[in-house]
Parts: C-alpha cells; structure tokens; sequence
C-alpha cells in the first residue's frame, strides 16, 4: 500500500527538497511524478524523493515482452521511463530525480553520468570497486549489476532515476532478462559487506548526487 508523503527535508542550503515517501506502488508513484512535471514552472524547485516499491516488474519504452521470461505472480506495469524491463521491490533504494535540467544546464547523457558516478562514489567509499557501461546504463560491481538507470525528460525536466539494490530478494531478476541482457548477473549490498541501513545510505547518495549534479554545496 503507497504511503502519504514525509516531511521534506528542506533548507535554504538543502540543493533540493528531499523526500522518504517509504514503501510505495509503482503506478501511481509514477502518476505523482508526471503532475508534479506537468506542474512545474521555471521557480519550482527540484526534488528527490526516495523510496521502496511494491514487488513489480516494469517495462520502459524500449521494452520488449519477450524479455519478461516468467513473472509468476509479480504484475508486469508499463512505465514511460527510458530503458527496458527491471525489477522493483522492497530492499531496494529507488530515488526519483525531479530535475529541471535545462535550469541546470545538462543533457540527458550528461545526467546518466551523473547519476552513475554519485553512485559509484559512494560504493567506492565503503569500499567497493563500480563502474559504469557504456552500452548498458547503470552501475556495476565484477560485472554484476547493483544499479539500474531509467528516466523521462519532458519539457526540459526528469523523473524516475535510480535503483540501487541494497538488502533484497533477487531471486525475481532471474525472471527476466534484466536491462534486455540475458544472463546479465544482479547483486547488492548485503552481499558485498556494505552498509544496508537506508537512513545512512540516502544521504551519502543525496550529497553526491549534489556534487555530479553541480548543486551549491
């Protein structure tokens, strides 16, 4: 069941407001994201909210079925999001960024690296050796993939974002082809003895984010 918006957590100084929406489903998240762009002007500030969603299969605009090898009972939702079809569920650390960036002054391409490198970062201070692909967006330790990337750009502004596995059931990656990649390998944190408290990750994430992003900090 989608829970009612946090209290941001919101400053003068803060490069965006940020909210724990906690654990949520994926349709009408994704219905709040689209008005709230839809609602934007050139004063509205950005936003970052993070959450955990309901288990949930999605296919971006680019998916295709065939890559959807056995949902069992986990639904299959289509998303407008960039990208193919990925898997959602608790455990996982999503954070949608709600970015005007033409006010930042990035393209789409230049976010995706971003993105890749705040989380990258972050890995890399606890210990975690990650990079980037650049035929396969998202963010990957040995070769498995720990984050995956989607978003939408309309009228100059993004949403969706990220996923980062953290602490969850992965056994559902193996019901697809993750990313459109047969055989592509899926990890997380808690296998690789980094920290899985979500209240220490978001912002350690949040502050690099703000750094690739080139927020005043």
């Amino acid at each position: 069941m989608s829970r009612s918006y946090s209290e941001p957590s919101d400053s003068a100084a803060a490069p965006f407001k940020e909210h724990w929406l906690g654990r949520c489903a994926y349709a009408p998240t994704m219905a709040r994201q689209q008005s709230f762009t839809a609602a934007r002007t050139p004063a509205t500030r950005d936003e970052l909210w993070w959450l955990e969603h309901d288990p949930v299969f999605t296919l971006g605009q680019a998916g295709r079925a065939e890559h959807i090898l056995a949902p069992g009972d986990i639904p299959v939702l289509q998303s407008d999001r960039g990208g193919q079809v990925t898997y959602h569920g608790p455990g996982q650390l999503v954070g949608y960024l709600l970015l005007d960036v033409r006010r930042l002054g990035i393209g789409v391409r230049a976010l995706v690296s971003a993105i890749e490198n705040a989380v990258i970062h972050v890995l890399g201070d606890w210990g975690l050796e990650a990079s980037a692909r650049t035929d396969a967006p998202g963010v990957y330790v040995d070769g498995a993939k720990i984050a995956a990337l989607g978003l939408r750009v309309r009228r100059g502004c993004s949403y969706h974002g990220l996923a980062l596995n953290v602490n969850m059931d992965l056994e559902p990656f193996a019901r697809i082809n993750p990313c459109g990649m047969a055989g592509l390998a899926v990890t997380q944190l808690a296998d690789l003895g980094a920290p899985t408290d979500m209240a220490l990750i978001r912002p350690a994430l949040t502050a690099a984010l703000a750094r690739e992003l080139g927020y005043p900090t």
